[in-house]
């Protein structure tokens, strides 16, 4: 495996993300980004142009005094609802999940099967599942399982390796449409967030748009599309965020990520209604203006009922 700047663990430590761990926090600040408070006026629509849940998101933001991205689409119906859906927000380790399906789409079943290695100069912070096979390996199949269910930053690294690096992933981001999601660093380098600075970074349209090609869409062979279904329903850093804000009986797979700095919190994912409705795609990333704020998970909660409300 290619091996990450040597500066990685500094930068992580710093940044005090641990890789999406449930370290939850309910710090409180002012928006992030020179034109993203959340007193300016956000883009908050339904397809028919109407303010969702009549400024509902809005009203969250200045509850939690954070700024709050979302883009939400009803995949049967083509229904839509938004809010700051086209400002940049860090995507910090939601990323894991596109980087699993490109690596999904372009290998076989034999080559994920077979093994990887890397030695211990390439772990980084919060690598629970690759910390205990150093040297000796795992499938990749199993490699891109802990970057998807675990959130584990080594993990997620190999994946880029074999993409090519972070510039590889961009590649196959753009070859999906996808113009807007800057992929610059590896982890944990790509949590070192600066509001104004595009560096790893999308918008919650984007993330949400490339998500549904690849775990809705045909954007992946079928077998594969079930395998990153899977990995997302099994993930298990999710259950306060968009798992939390939907009716009991509903399936949610999803992918978290938590830079650690700024307050920020995201969560991208796909939700099964229930009565066999066809699926949602949702994206949801806050922040905060405050480097040192803490995240509010009751914020992608709250906001996530909204979407439940609007589109029923």
């Amino acid at each position: 495996m290619r091996r990450p700047p040597a500066a990685a663990v500094l930068v992580l430590a710093l940044a005090g993300c641990t890789g999406d761990a449930t370290d939850g926090g309910a710090g409180s600040a002012t928006a992030a980004g020179p034109s993203a408070s959340p007193t300016a006026a956000p883009t908050s629509t339904s397809t028919g142009g109407v303010a969702a849940t009549d400024g509902g998101f809005a009203r969250l933001e200045q509850r939690f005094d954070a700024r709050l991205g979302l883009f939400a689409v009803d995949t049967g119906s083509g229904r839509t609802v938004a809010h700051r859906a086209d400002e940049r927000f860090a995507f910090a380790s939601t990323v894991k999940a596109l980087a699993a399906a490109a690596v999904l789409g372009e290998t076989t079943d034999a080559e994920l099967d077979a093994v990887v290695t890397w030695d211990a100069g390439e772990l980084v912070a919060h690598s629970p599942v690759t910390g205990l096979h150093v040297d000796g390996g795992l499938p990749l199949r199993a490699v891109a399982e802990a970057a998807v269910t675990v959130s584990d930053n080594t993990a997620a690294n190999v994946l880029l390796d074999r993409l090519g690096g972070p510039g590889g992933l961009e590649e196959r981001l753009r070859a999906l449409g996808d113009a807007t999601t800057e992929v610059d660093n590896w982890e944990p380098e790509l949590n070192g967030y600066v509001p104004g600075d595009p560096q790893d970074t999308s918008t919650p349209r984007a993330m949400a748009t490339s998500l549904r090609a690849y775990a809705v869409g045909d954007a992946l062979e079928a077998g594969d599309r079930e395998q990153l279904v899977r990995w997302l329903r099994a993930n298990t850093t999710g259950d306060g965020l968009i798992r939390a804000g939907v009716p009991d009986g509903w399936v949610v797979g999803d992918k978290t990520g938590r830079a650690g700095v700024h307050g920020n919190l995201d969560d991208i994912g796909v939700v099964w209604p229930a009565g066999g409705r066809d699926p949602w795609v949702i994206a949801v990333f806050t922040d905060r203006a405050d480097p040192d704020a803490g995240s509010d998970e009751a914020l992608l909660a709250e906001a996530t009922e909204l979407v439940v409300q609007h589109l029923g």
